[in-house]
């Protein structure tokens, strides 16, 4: 990876990786989209068991760099969306778990890039922003408002509403708020469970949820049986079960 983005795997096969731009608030640019991509492939190249994505300084991430766009092209804008499309998809749709981890407030790209991993976990000075109509630009109109619901969703793109994280615990986009102190120790313990964790069960549910979602319930459904099929086939289920049995004895 490069300095921009830093890249730590555990002995347990958790990848952090951490935005790491904190003079730039770590502002998305056209190197940080290209390195977040290639973290994310690289991930799963690596079969990591869990994406953690994290932020050097105050900011998880101020949104486009917009010093960046100054003296571009419409085609190099353009370009550089696209890039910053390309890394959403990429840990949206990363085989295994991924939690985002905010200190601090994820401004337009910013709240695109926690929203593309799996849940969200935040301390109580985190906020969310997406402020690009007020800008005169288009962005993050597609994940937040599946999460936040469309009015909420508006409010905050037409009138630059900043969610808290009390709020956006409450509206459902983060999943749990930690006291700073505790921080370290609760996203220990949750590495830990998901690290220990089939990781073919993880993958499998995950994709239940995930393409359940955007199908009607019998195409969820569907999708269900198929995934209980292949970890039947896996045997995976079997030797946990009798190590469930030895323990309950």
């Amino acid at each position: 990876m490069t300095d921009i983005l830093l890249w730590a795997m555990s002995p347990e096969g958790v990848v952090t990786l951490t935005l790491n731009r904190p003079q730039a608030r770590n502002a998305l640019n056209s190197a940080l989209a290209e390195a977040l991509l290639a973290g994310a492939r690289r991930a799963e190249a690596e079969a990591a068991r869990l994406v953690v994505i994290r932020a050097a300084g105050p900011v998880f991430c101020a949104g486009a760099d917009l010093k960046e766009r100054q003296g571009m092209s419409e085609d190099q804008v353009r370009a550089r969306r696209l890039k910053g499309f390309a890394a959403y998809d990429a840990i949206e749709r990363l085989p295994m778990p991924s939690v985002a981890v905010l200190e601090g407030p994820a401004v337009g790209s910013g709240g695109e890039i926690a929203a593309a991993c799996d849940f969200i976990i935040a301390t109580p000075v985190a906020s969310f922003r997406t402020p690009e109509a007020l800008w005169g630009t288009v962005g993050a109109t597609q994940r937040l408002p599946r999460i936040l619901g469309k009015r909420l969703a508006k409010d905050m793109m037409f009138t630059g509403r900043a969610l808290s994280a009390e709020e956006a615990l409450q509206a459902g986009l983060v999943a749990r708020v930690v006291a700073p102190e505790q921080l370290e120790e609760v996203l220990a313990t949750i590495s830990t469970t998901i690290a220990n964790a089939p990781p073919d069960a993880l993958r499998l549910a995950k994709r239940c949820v995930d393409e359940g979602l955007e199908r009607d319930p019998r195409g969820a459904l569907a999708t269900e049986l198929m995934a209980i099929e292949e970890s039947l086939a896996g045997g995976e289920w079997r030797r946990r079960m009798a190590d469930f049995g030895k323990a309950a004895s």
